[in-house]
């Protein structure tokens, strides 16, 4: 017999959100899966969900699989919940969803409250095509190679943040040449301190500077303009090398590379650095 993985989105911050399906699935499961089972808990004690709950997060996932598949066999059903939103968007479960449809096991959908959609709604920007970013890496080419994906993304995009990094990101943002993308910063939606404040990136750098951020961030990017994706590592290149041989040092080709291309400082730097180490032609 095959079991019923059930993939359970809940609320994002206003518990008034909950769909009453997913009510009706978490009351009757043999086991709910959480990202957080106290987080979890909570909601389902508010719901009378009086089922058994075991964590499932980024670091045991692994592990999990096969108490779930085990838990799946002969008819078992299984609910996968994430601390808010839809399981598997930017949260743990995609390796268990993966493992439980191989097994042969029916995997279902329980749509909720979406802080993507959320954002998106509210935004203005048009949302017939649009790129889901996930969260910026925090450092390295991870970093720069994420900052390079929405400078070259013509669509409206959405990211997620932490609060005590939005400014940090806005500034870099603006830094690498995208300070006039219209942008919305979403923030504690659906919740009591809900706020939406829109400018350019450059506009609400500066605006969230001078305050404490708090509360769960999504940011909406608007579609981008023609001249703003990233050159290409090849132009950079030519371009550089023909500044070294004019006679310029390798701080005064980073900064033309940052004037002239939009790139940030730490970009720049890395290709004057690739230009003097390489070999002379």
């Amino acid at each position: 017999m095959t079991g019923t993985l059930y993939v359970v989105g809940t609320p994002i911050g206003n518990l008034d959100d909950m769909p009453r399906r997913a009510v009706g699935i978490l009351r009757s499961v043999d086991v709910c899966y959480a990202e957080d089972t106290r987080r979890s808990g909570t909601l389902l004690a508010r719901l009378k969900a009086n089922v058994p709950l075991r964590s499932l997060h980024m670091h045991n996932e692994r592990a999990r699989v096969e108490e779930l598949l085990a838990a799946l066999a002969g008819g078992g059903s299984a609910a996968l919940v994430s601390d808010a939103g839809t399981p598997t968007v930017s949260d743990p479960g995609c390796r268990a969803v993966a493992a439980a449809r191989e097994a042969g096991h029916e995997v279902l959908a329980v749509p909720g409250p979406s802080a993507v959609l959320a954002a998106l709604s509210v935004s203005g920007f048009p949302a017939d095509r649009f790129h889901f970013l996930g969260f910026a890496p925090r450092r390295g080419g991870e970093r720069s190679a994420w900052i390079d994906g929405l400078r070259s993304c013509m669509d409206t995009a959405v990211a997620f943040e932490a609060p005590g990094r939005l400014v940090a990101l806005l500034d870099e943002l603006a830094e690498a040449g995208l300070g006039e993308r219209a942008a919305v910063v979403c923030r504690e939606l659906t919740k009591l301190h809900e706020e939406t404040t829109a400018g350019s990136v450059r506009e609400l750098a500066a605006a969230f500077a001078t305050r404490e951020v708090r509360g769960e961030v999504t940011i909406v990017f608007g579609e981008g303009e023609a001249g703003n994706e990233a050159p290409d590592l090849a132009v950079l290149m030519e371009e550089a090398r023909h500044w070294s041989r004019d006679g310029l040092r390798r701080r005064e080709i980073a900064d033309r590379l940052a004037a002239e291309f939009g790139l940030s400082r730490n970009e720049a730097y890395r290709v004057s650095l690739q230009v003097q180490e390489a070999p002379s032609e």
